[in-house]
């Protein structure tokens, strides 16, 4: 994920209280006044940003599944030396570039905790187009993964591969259910240990 070091936007603002709120209390237990109030602005000012709480959702689970596809992207473009091939001149070796889709990953399961649990609870809120716009997204994201792996262990077959991404992502994304932040090791401590839980799972893959 992209650090930003700017301010956020009245925009960005809005939609990390409506996450924040959504995962608490669940889309259909947050009013439109109560995400206002959490930013400063009367309910219907929000309005000058987005329709509807749906629109609001759509964004978070739309905009979440585009990053992490972006930001993979940009990890490996950056390993292959620009080109995006994996043929680059110096390019990284696949192992790098696996444990760097790892720590993007990480960085996610860590600092967006409500967008996980909004996907686990409301995806099937959105409309259709969304929410097919939401899969095709997270499709794509798989694949690179799968690509990735396969590079690291050539003997793996896809869909194994395949299976295991999802379970490795499953098992980073169980971070809304680790407790409260404050009852966590830390961050870094964290970080580690779901990075190391995640090779190893690789590895019983690769070289079972």
């Amino acid at each position: 994920m992209v650090t930003r070091t700017d301010a956020p936007t009245r925009r960005e603002q809005i939609l990390k209280e409506a996450a924040r709120l959504f995962a608490e209390r669940g889309f259909h237990g947050v009013g439109v006044d109560e995400i206002g109030a959490a930013v400063g602005i009367s309910g219907p000012g929000l309005y000058r940003h987005f329709p509807g709480k749906d629109a609001m959702l759509a964004e978070l689970l739309v905009g979440i599944s585009d990053s992490l596809l972006t930001g993979a992207k940009r990890r490996l473009a950056e390993a292959d030396g620009g080109n995006g091939s994996g043929a680059g001149a110096g390019a990284t070796e696949p192992g790098a570039v696996l444990d760097s889709l790892i720590e993007g990953h990480i960085d996610f399961a860590l600092d967006d905790r409500p967008l996980i649990t909004l996907h686990d609870r409301e995806l099937d809120r959105l409309r259709d187009a969304d929410r097919k716009m939401v899969r095709q997204l997270q499709r794509q994201y798989v694949e690179l993964w799968v690509g990735v792996l396969r590079q690291v262990y050539p003997s793996v077959a896809e869909p194994a591969a395949r299976s295991a991404v999802h379970s490795v992502f499953g098992l980073l994304n169980s971070t809304p259910h680790l407790g409260r932040p404050g009852a966590l090791p830390g961050r870094a401590a964290t970080a580690s240990l779901l990075h190391r839980m995640a090779r190893g799972a690789f590895a019983a893959v690769g070289e079972a």
